[in-house]
């Protein structure tokens, strides 16, 4: 078991099955490239013994030719991108798939700039490729995001279909988790030389001369285009039999259609992604009560099997919903929903017989540009499906007061998966080094305790110099959280900036009796008084305990300059009771020195001497049974700024924007200023 992010687990199987790799970087998918990149310039060998070469373009459109004309000579190929990054690489696909070229394009799939830009995940952008021809598997998990991309290999070389392998940006591909990657001895049994050998074979060579990519006339296309019917619909079989022989081979199985839930299930969700690991806590406490619920993770969404996906259904089913992450404006329906209708009605239309009769299904969207699914929101769309009229085209996650598509949902609804793990929260800036402390913890906790461990960050656009939200949980079972914590689910919160404090509810997330830590240049018996009302009025009314620390004076005092990152993770681990603290130190110490043993025998005393005085410093704040502050929330606009200014902006600078509604927003992205 090792602990990593989705990036890295799945850039670890195409560094092994490449030869060729053309990158160009865009967020989220750049780590893959930089990982990539870093391997082979360390002689990192693939699985053939050979050093991949990584190429660097000037856009993504040059990185998918370069890929185009890597697969003609023959070579193991691949690429990584996002967004508009994938959406400059369409027409390669379209010739790529025309040729029956074998690749895999891994996506950290993200919105697609329309009214705005924006760098976090949905399904727009993969959505965009479904006419290209290449197959599109989807990751739903920082595991599967390796078992897939090595499948996605695998399934590629076969069939001869290129192969999109997508997971969603930031939800999985910046997510920390423990997990089992895919052994060498595995790599090697499910990629077979045979059909290497048959790549091989087909390169443009002059040894073998052949023409190809050829302009056709009106007489020949259409029955060109018809003739490789047969490889797409061979190629869900092909993906069953690798996916069993991942199962006889690595243990874990997976299907085209997972199905997951109650056997007779009445009400089941259809989709694919992060959100469906999310769901099945949800569905597994819905069934506990006495409800009859399921779902169907899709795996393979293209070619889309109607025969996998009917299999897949309980034939109990009445009513089902579909949920994609994405928006087709003027469209019947989004991607999923329309595939599903269309399955199901052609499987009745035409005599089918595993379903008795046609199910209700509605469709909604969710999760776009990373908004938050959280389980109080998939209870909600099972909650739709059980009313009289259920409804259709249905929005989750927002409030739309305009054309009142959304749904309601109760935000303080908690699965017992999530009661049952450890959950901290931290607040820090973007390139403080909070964010790299707490992926160190997530990894101490899990490679230590044998406990699960999972890391979700939020960043700022803005990156550096912006907040970053850090949400940790741990526990005795695999976490299938893809959400933030939620308000009132956190025993721990450390604030490593005091400027934080007049601006954000940095204490909303803390459970009652949960301890809450502050970085401030203060002493204990001055830092109550310090703090603003509503901070003050979170500690009493949640009875929480109060420690501070003056990072910053323990990192000056020892030459590390601003850097407080590990001083604050030694005071999470010594408050957390996650680890007994000669043991934390010891392991904290480890990766100090794996991190900083090049930079010399000084940088690192200075760090194991700022790690050691970190519980000197560390003081608890009493804290009296009344309010004493004399200053509220900082005020972030004028009382005389123009009305959208006061009621937008100031949300947006609050941390508060979503709880905006949809009549608020410029529908055309246009802002005034």
């Amino acid at each position: 078991m090792i602990t990593t992010d989705g990036n890295t687990a799945c850039a670890a199987i195409a560094h092994k099955l490449s030869e060729v790799i053309a990158i160009y970087p865009i967020t989220p998918s750049s780590p893959m490239g930089d990982l990539a990149d870093n391997w082979s310039a360390n002689s990192r060998p693939n699985l053939w013994g050979a050093v991949p070469q990584v190429i660097e373009m000037q856009s993504e459109a040059g990185a998918a030719g370069t890929v185009h004309g890597a697969l003609q000579r023959g070579a193991l190929a691949t690429t990584f991108t996002s967004s508009q990054g994938l959406l400059l690489m369409i027409p390669n696909m379209y010739k790529i798939a025309g040729e029956l070229l074998p690749t895999v394009f891994h996506v950290a799939a993200r919105t697609v700039a329309t009214h705005a830009l924006s760098i976090f995940g949905d399904h727009s952008d993969v959505m965009a490729c479904r006419g290209t021809g290449f197959a599109m598997l989807c990751a739903g998990s920082v595991q599967e995001a390796g078992d897939f991309a090595l499948l996605s290999h695998a399934i590629a070389l076969e069939s001869r279909v290129p192969v999109l392998h997508f997971f969603d940006g930031f939800r999985t591909s910046h997510e920390i988790a423990r997990i089992e990657p895919p052994g060498e001895a595995l790599i090697r049994e499910m990629v077979r030389d045979e059909w290497l050998q048959a790549h091989r074979e087909r390169a443009l060579s002059p040894d073998r001369p052949v023409m190809r990519g050829t302009a056709q006339n009106p007489d020949v296309y259409f029955q060109s285009r018809e003739a490789v019917n047969p490889f797409y619909s061979n190629l869900p079989g092909i993906v069953v039999a690798a996916m069993e022989r991942f199962a006889a081979l690595g243990g874990r199985s997976y299907r085209p259609f997972d199905y997951a839930g109650a056997p007779d299930a009445e009400r089941v969700l259809v989709m694919m992604g992060s959100g469906a690991e999310a769901a099945c806590d949800v569905i597994d406490d819905l069934n506990a009560a006495g409800a009859r619920v399921g779902i169907i993770k899709v795996r393979l969404f293209r070619p889309f099997s109607d025969e996998h996906l009917l299999a897949a259904l309980p034939p109990t089913v009445q009513r089902i919903a579909v949920l994609d992450r994405t928006k087709e404006p003027g469209a019947a329906g989004e991607p999923l929903y329309q595939d599903v209708v269309t399955a199901l009605a052609e499987h009745l239309g035409f005599g089918g017989t595993h379903l008795p009769k046609m199910p209700l299904v509605v469709g909604g969207r969710y999760g776009l540009s990373s908004k938050e699914f959280t389980p109080g929101m998939i209870k909600a769309v099972f909650d739709n499906l059980a009313t009289a009229v259920p409804k259709n085209h249905f929005t989750i996650g927002i409030h739309d007061d305009v054309g009142h598509t959304s749904l309601a949902w109760d935000p303080g609804f908690e699965t017992t998966a999530e009661r049952s793990c450890h959950a901290a929260v931290f607040y820090g800036l973007g390139s403080d080094g909070t964010v790299s402390a707490n992926q160190n913890t997530i990894r101490i906790i899990g490679e230590e305790t044998g406990q699960y461990a999972q890391g979700h960050f939020v960043f700022d656009s803005k990156k550096a110099g912006a907040v970053t939200v850090s949400h940790l949980r741990f526990g005795p079972a695999p976490i299938r959280a893809s959400y933030a914590i939620g308000t009132g689910q956190a025993e721990f919160v450390g604030c490593h900036q005091t400027n934080f404090l007049d601006n954000y509810e940095l204490l909303d997330k803390a459970r009652p009796g949960a301890t809450f830590l502050l970085n401030a240049p203060w002493p204990p018996e001055e830092a109550w008084d310090r703090l603003p009302q509503h901070i003050q009025a979170y500690i009493l009314d949640k009875k929480l305990v109060f420690y501070v620390i003056d990072a910053y004076r323990v990192a000056r005092q020892n030459g590390l300059g601003r850097r407080i990152n590990t001083i604050m993770q030694t005071c999470h681990l010594a408050l957390s009771g996650l680890l007994l603290p000669d043991v934390a130190i010891a392991h904290i110490k480890a990766s100090v020195a794996a991190s900083y043993r090049s930079k010399g025998g000084s940088i690192l005393e200075s760090n194991f001497a700022a790690i050691d005085q970190a519980y000197e410093n560390l003081h608890a704040v009493p804290v009296p049974d009344r309010l004493t502050a004399t200053h509220g929330k900082r005020q972030l606009v004028p009382e005389n700024a123009p009305a959208f200014v006061r009621e937008v902006t100031s949300a947006l600078l609050a941390g508060m924007g979503d709880s905006l509604p949809v009549s608020r927003m410029p529908v055309d992205g246009t802002w005034p200023l």
